[in-house]
């Protein structure tokens, strides 16, 4: 009985590890966000905010099904 309960926890256990890992790096390896971005006069063109906003909006219209937001290739 011990030795089944000891199995049943690895199974449980590593795999959750193996998420915590894996969401972490991801979420050190996402792309800043740029506070501002500029025309090359030094005019301001968009900020953070809209591009939070944007971000949001694709993924609410479920844009994760029609292609990649980092411009990845897969």
């Amino acid at each position: 009985m011990n030795r089944a309960w000891v199995a049943f926890a690895t199974v449980l256990v590593f795999p959750f590890l193996a998420l915590e890992w894996t969401g972490s790096r991801i979420y050190q390896r996402m792309p800043p966000i740029p506070d501002k971005v500029l025309t090359p006069d030094e005019k301001r063109l968009i900020d953070s905010r809209a591009i939070e906003q944007g971000h949001n909006i694709w993924q609410s219209t479920g844009g994760m099904e029609v292609g990649p937001i980092w411009g990845q290739s897969n």
